[in-house]
Formats: C-alpha cells, sequence, structure tokens
C-alpha cells in the first residue's frame, strides 16, 4: 500500500491476526502517525460486523480520551471492505517485549512505567470509558519510560445503557489477565482495569504469570479460585512492600481491591522511593557472564541461567563465617562463585570446596528430611549464590529438572569419591572366582553377614 487515505505509508509497523499497522506521514500537520487498518472478510459477515462495531468503539472512544499516558487517536475512517485508524506513532516498544525472565526490565522503571498506567486508566474511568484488554502488548514505552496504554477497541463505555451497548461483548480480553469477574462474565467497573494491570506488573517483576495452567480451563479455576504466590517467594530481590500492593491488586474480593488507579499509584510510588534508580541490567549481565563461566552451570541454557539470577541472592561472606550448622533445618542451598569453604561433620574435617562446587544440597534434594548433618565455614573471603528454595520451587519445570540432574550428578560424583576412601581404609576383599554367585557369603566389618541368594 501506498497511501491509505490523505496518508502516505513509510513502512509496516507490524501485523497481527485482524489488523496490519504502517507507519504513515500526515499530511495535514507533518507529523508521523501510525495507521492500523482492518480489512472485513467476505468469508465471515459476522466477524465483519463484530469487528466494524469493535472498530468503531475503538474511534469513537480513543478520541474522548486526552492523557499523556493515552495514545491519542486522530482520525477513524469505516469502509465498506476496510476500515482504518490513525493514531500518535510510539517510537519506543511494547512491554510484551520485556515479560520474559532473561529480558525483564530494572524494577525502578516497571514501578515507574505501571504508575504511569495507573493514572491513566484513573483518567480513563472518570471519562466513563473501561478498557477490559489491559496486557503487555497494549502498553508502549516511549522515550524517558512514557508509557502509552493502546487499542480501546474493547473499551466499554460506562455512561451507556450495557444492555444496548453493541459494543459490550461477554468475555473479551486476554483469560491470563482478565479478573475473575470478567471470566465469570459479571458486570464490570474500572477495578477489572486495576486487576489487569496487577497480572502486568506481576509478570514484570517476575518473568511469570501469577497463574500458569496446561490448559484454559484449568487456568480460568486457579484465577477464580487459588491466589497468587508472592512477589518475593519468586524474586527475593524485590522489596517486601511489593507484597501487599500486588496482594490488593489481585483481589478477588472486589470491596477488598483498589478503589482507582489513583490509590493502586500511591502504593506504589511509596515503594519507587525506596528503591535506588540505578541501572540494574549492567549488573545482571555482569552475574550472567560469571554464572556462565562456572563448570556448575556449563548445561544449562541461557533462560535457565536468568532464571537462577531471579530467584537467587548474591552473598559476600567473610572468612570463618559459618554458612550451614549441624542440626539446623532448612532448604537453603547454593552455589561457590569464588573462595572456599571447609566441609565438616562433629568436628572433623570432611573435604574443602572451591568455586562451582554446591552446599547444602543434600538437604533441598532429601524429599523429606531438611535436617543438616554438616557444617560449612568459609576458610576466605567467599562470594556465594545463596539460591531461594521456595523460589525454585515456583519456577519452570525445565530449571527444576535441571536443576536437580546437575545437584544429582554432583552428589553421586562425591559419593564415589567417599567410597575410594572408604574403601582404601577397609579390609582386603574376598578373592571370587569365575564360578556362580550362588552362594557366596560376604561378610563386612562389624559382623554383619550377606549373602547374595540366587534369585
Amino acid at each position: 500500500m501506498e497511501t491509505i487515505g490523505k496518508y502516505k505509508v513509510v513502512r509496516e509497523l507490524g501485523k497481527g491476526a485482524t489488523a496490519t499497522v504502517y507507519l504513515c506521514d500526515d499530511p495535514d500537520f507533518d507529523r508521523q502517525v501510525a495507521v492500523k487498518v482492518i480489512s472485513f472478510g467476505q468469508d465471515c459477515a459476522a466477524m465483519s460486523r463484530r469487528m466494524r462495531k469493535l472498530f468503531k468503539n475503538e474511534g469513537m472512544v480513543s478520541r474522548r480520551l486526552d492523557h499523556p499516558n493515552i495514545v491519542r487517536v486522530f482520525d477513524a475512517v469505516v469502509e465498506e471492505k476496510f476500515a482504518y485508524l490513525a493514531m500518535e506513532y510510539v517510537d519506543g516498544f511494547s512491554l510484551e517485549q520485556h515479560c520474559r525472565i532473561d529480558k525483564l526490565l530494572p524494577m525502578h522503571r516497571v514501578i515507574g512505567i505501571i504508575f504511569k498506567c495507573c493514572m491513566a486508566l484513573d483518567s480513563a474511568y472518570r471519562q466513563g470509558i473501561i478498557h477490559r484488554d489491559i496486557k503487555p502488548a497494549n502498553i508502549m514505552v516511549a522515550a524517558n519510560d512514557e508509557a502509552k496504554i493502546a487499542d480501546f477497541g474493547l473499551a466499554l463505555n460506562m455512561n451507556k445503557d450495557l444492555d444496548r451497548d453493541s459494543t459490550f461483548i461477554m468475555g473479551v480480553g486476554s483469560p491470563a489477565y482478565m479478573s475473575p469477574e470478567q471470566i465469570k462474565g459479571y458486570p464490570l467497573n474500572q477495578k477489572t482495569d486495576l486487576y489487569s494491570l496487577g497480572v502486568v506488573l506481576f509478570q514484570l517483576l517476575t518473568g511469570r504469570l501469577p497463574f500458569r495452567a496446561a490448559n484454559q480451563a484449568t487456568l480460568v479455576y486457579r484465577i477464580i479460585n487459588t491466589d497468587a504466590p508472592a512477589v518475593t517467594a519468586l524474586n527475593p530481590n524485590l522489596p517486601e512492600g511489593l507484597n501487599a500492593i500486588l496482594r490488593r491488586a489481585l483481589e478477588k474480593d472486589l470491596y477488598s481491591r483498589y478503589r482507582n488507579g489513583a490509590e493502586f499509584a500511591k502504593d506504589l510510588s511509596a515503594v519507587r522511593y525506596q528503591i535506588l534508580e540505578e541501572d540494574e541490567t549492567a549488573q545482571d549481565t555482569r552475574h550472567f557472564e560469571m554464572l556462565r563461566k562456572l563448570d556448575f552451570f556449563t548445561e544449562f541454557e541461557n533462560i535457565e541461567l536468568w532464571e537462577v539470577l531471579r530467584v537467587s541472592v548474591w552473598r559476600q561472606v567473610s572468612p570463618n563465617v559459618a554458612i550451614i550448622c549441624e542440626g539446623e533445618r532448612n532448604k537453603m542451598f547454593g552455589i561457590i562463585i569464588s573462595g572456599c569453604v571447609e566441609v565438616s561433620i562433629e568436628g572433623k574435617a570432611l573435604c574443602r570446596l572451591g568455586p562451582s562446587e554446591p552446599i547444602g544440597e543434600v538437604a533441598f534434594m532429601h524429599p523429606a528430611n531438611d535436617q543438616r548433618f554438616a557444617t560449612v565455614v568459609t576458610l576466605e573471603p567467599t562470594l556465594f549464590l545463596e539460591i531461594n528454595a521456595s523460589a525454585l520451587s515456583l519456577s519452570s519445570e525445565e530449571l527444576l529438572e535441571r536443576m536437580r540432574n546437575v545437584l544429582l550428578a554432583r552428589m553421586i560424583r562425591r559419593m564415589r569419591e567417599v567410597n575410594k576412601i572408604a574403601a582404601a581404609q577397609g579390609q582386603p576383599a574376598v578373592q571370587v572366582g569365575t564360578g556362580s554367585l550362588s552362594g557366596l557369603k560376604t561378610s563386612r566389618p562389624g559382623g554383619l553377614d550377606l549373602e547374595l541368594a540366587p534369585m
């Protein structure tokens, strides 16, 4: 396409299931705009009618909204076979690009962006508009982290009679981000958007959704009936104050959820002042590269290493400090990044471990007993990667399986070394001939006789 109405096409920006967006020049105002084009298919008249209504709705709703954090709509034209919407061009990225565990934005940036979204939704509600499809793909971020909420095509106009509102379609939205009342098909108010924004915040901070399932039926059940895990359980580096904010944003009880975006924003601002506004990306990259070089993590995929970073705490430990003590009960474990530790049992040294070696893994791996049977003390300044077992248990199945397999392989290797030492101090072995094993009798120190009987 060379032109769309009066707009001259520069290039295609993106293409979805129902629309294509182009970067265009606006000849009347000497500016660039994003033009969204929808073609009405001939094969499904009902779908075309539905898309036509949604498109008209987006044009009408968006032109009523005037807020710096909502994408402005300049023009909406509906033709017989297609329609197009000319809107503010946001030169930036969508939050969808930063939902993966290995692509997360620094925490202070996330909170600042969501704060602006809260205020935008608050402004929209004051105009009687509910978005109903808040998700990362519908939140653009321009320069200076200026958030821009887009795609009001599914918006609900609260000022109309809902029974006659042709744009009110039950169940619209993206299931993973839908509120319990939206899934149930109950009447909606502004709190449904705040719930969805809470899901987005949760995902941007942890790299995963608060509710996950293998199929949509199970997902719907969990959204309606179960509580989301605490974000600090998934990322121990997050401030504790975020737990209360997300718990309130994701409340199933409407009376306990945030009443409006301003309330949500106020709580976020209180937490944001407690966070140092430093670029954590460089530190994260440095830590990632350190792990990548360790022998322990050789078999880990890159995305699994990023998950490890999110569920871990880096600790610089002085010499002669006990990291683990006999008799304690916990499942804490970790990996030595640099330095050296001594492992002892009842005051007797067992071994010394250096970089890339795990410690505390036995209690973590044991299915029923988390008691410590050894003490681990640092012999020199030691950098220790402490992995939060609770957070790890909520991580991806791929990471859990990889971690358990690598730890098990290390435990078996150590057990073999111990067996060699024990064998070196043992009695000479019985000389076995080439005959049958039937009836062979062996003896172990301590008087315990074992006999291998034929099957």
